[in-house]
């Protein structure tokens, strides 16, 4: 049986440096709160306000390090509270989305695109794609069991030697399946 863990994603945002810089301030670096499951990815102290046309979330967690481009990461009830319509993409494929205003303690920032629902995936370290047969970007479908139990098709696997084995959905999904952070996956096709 290929058992994976579920990493529960709440929204969350990616800067690059240049805005941590006008939001922060020249020269600031992102404080690391906690570790998180991928290698050299953390939460940070920080969190900025993010604003849609309809609605505003004030604490807004930065995951680091930073990114090359800012990305805003949102479940799709998030985009309705802030009155978006972002597509469900890979993280980084932000060509094409919508943008929102971004206010941290030392500026505000009008970002023209960068909020996507991001597709649901599994992070596979190359010996564990390697061991189950699974190649880069395949499609998998991934069963949850429980009192809700529930079949996510359309699972993209990521697989990178710079990985740890992670499925990672966002709260909605995480809702409708009944589970939390922890809890394990199993890898049907």
């Amino acid at each position: 049986m290929k058992q994976v863990p579920i990493g529960v994603s709440a929204r969350h945002i990616h800067l690059s440096v240049e805005h941590i810089e006008q939001l922060f301030g020249k020269g600031y670096e992102l404080q690391v709160m906690k570790e998180l499951s991928q290698p050299g990815q953390f939460a940070a102290a920080e969190t900025v306000a993010v604003i849609g046309p309809k609605g505003k979330f004030d604490k807004v967690r930065i995951l680091g390090p930073a990114r090359g481009k800012t990305q805003l990461e949102v479940s799709r009830t998030d985009a309705f509270t802030l009155g978006l319509n972002p597509p469900v993409r890979e993280s980084g494929h932000i060509e094409g989305t919508p943008g929102c205003t971004l206010e941290g303690p030392a500026g505000k920032i009008e970002l023209t695109q960068g909020v996507i629902v991001a597709a649901r995936h599994i992070h596979f370290h190359t010996e564990d794609a390697a061991k189950w047969g699974i190649a880069d970007k395949q499609m998998l479908t991934v069963k949850v069991e429980g009192e809700r139990s529930l079949v996510f098709e359309q699972v993209v696997a990521r697989v990178s030697d710079q990985y740890a084995l992670d499925m990672h959905i966002d709260t909605d999904e995480a809702n409708a399946a009944g589970v939390k952070t922890g809890d394990t996956a199993i890898i049907l096709a």
